[in-house]
């Protein structure tokens, strides 16, 4: 068993979090058309939940998969019923002109009793100064060390650091995980943990030797039996590499590391042509509706879909109990086998 600052505050078995995955695009989508709510995926939903919490790692509910409050409310008592193992709720602030009814998610999370939060965004202090004051555990997602700095400034209790590797949203600034979770091993002082290339114990080993309390994956637990989405798309997953993810929305400043496929690339044409492209041309390209019937129907190609380049890793469909028994397995092998490569000096 690897026990980690991690596994003890939030009283789980395994060091994994189950990241809070929402339709990424969404984002440009929302500020740009002045949509009133976001499309969000249907990937961070209780069933899934619930099998990565029983398994031993930490569910996340996505709050914004969920349309209203009062419908997180409802999600998060069929988590509950599902599992009696910690499980958490993320709540993303996204740059919306008629924003999402944030307090009121917040709200009904808190008065159903949950006492966990990932928060990703912009602008946090609001929401994790009313988590706190309800003694909840927050962790917050940030792609640079300077921002993982001001959040901690506003009472964090860990820190998810994403890596130039994850799916979605990286920053602007390219730093790949392996040192950008060192700096934060030189900087932070709560615990942290990695994200952004992960998905085996190989890759949760060598986010303990960076100092990282544990892992975050996203794009391997979409891979997975619970996972609600197409068995077409698992199956791509499969079948991908490393090699099949694109950045889009680079020229407009809000990169995504997408799959790379027909749509994707037809973005990454229109921005580099000559002047670039304007949103209105990439809009519908790019809707969150047609990136969510991606899960529905299984069509690979139909629109825009987040996946990181951890798909050269998934290699099957396991249960979540499956891949978090052999994820603590081969994470204890491959530690133990470092420790053998560490020999007393011989006397001189």
């Amino acid at each position: 068993m690897i026990a980690t600052e991690l596994t003890e505050l939030l009283r789980i078995r395994v060091p994994v979090v189950q990241g809070g995955m929402q339709w990424y695009g969404s984002r440009i989508l929302i500020y740009v058309s002045n949509a009133t709510e976001p499309d969000v995926d249907r990937v961070g939903v209780p069933s899934l939940v619930a099998a990565v919490s029983n398994a031993g790692g930490l569910g996340i509910l996505t709050a914004l998969t969920q349309p209203t409050p009062e419908a997180l409310r409802v999600a998060v008592r069929e988590t509950r019923a599902a599992t009696d193992k910690p499980f958490g709720v993320n709540i993303t602030l996204l740059p919306t002109i008629n924003p999402p009814d944030y307090q009121g998610y917040a709200r009904a999370a808190i008065e159903e009793g949950v006492r966990i939060f990932e928060t990703a965004g912009n602008n946090p202090g609001r929401l994790i100064k009313y988590f706190k004051s309800h003694g909840c555990v927050v962790i917050h997602k940030c792609t640079t060390v300077r921002h993982a700095k001001s959040a901690e400034r506003m009472g964090v209790d860990v820190l998810s650091i994403d890596g130039f590797e994850c799916a979605g949203h990286p920053g602007e600034e390219d730093i790949g995980g392996l040192v950008l979770l060192a700096r934060a091993a030189q900087e932070l002082r709560v615990p942290y943990i990695a994200s952004g290339g992960i998905a085996d114990g190989r890759g949760l080993a060598a986010a303990l030797a960076l100092g990282a309390a544990g892992v975050n994956m996203g794009t391997r637990f979409m891979c997975t039996v619970e996972s609600p989405i197409h068995q077409n798309i698992k199956d791509t997953i499969v079948k991908a590499t490393e090699q099949d993810t694109i950045h889009i929305f680079r020229t407009l400043k809000n990169t995504a590391r997408v799959f790379k496929n027909s749509v994707s690339k037809e973005v990454v044409a229109l921005e580099r042509r000559p002047g670039g492209a304007e949103f209105s041309e990439l809009r519908d390209l790019v809707s969150g509706a047609r990136g969510r019937l991606v899960y529905e129907n299984g069509d690979p190609d139909y629109g825009i879909w987040s996946a990181g380049v951890t798909l050269g890793l998934i290699k099957d469909i396991p249960t979540c109990e499956e891949l978090l028994k052999r994820i603590e397995k081969d994470a204890e092998d491959v530690i133990a086998e470092m420790g053998k490569k560490v020999r007393p000096k011989a006397k001189l």
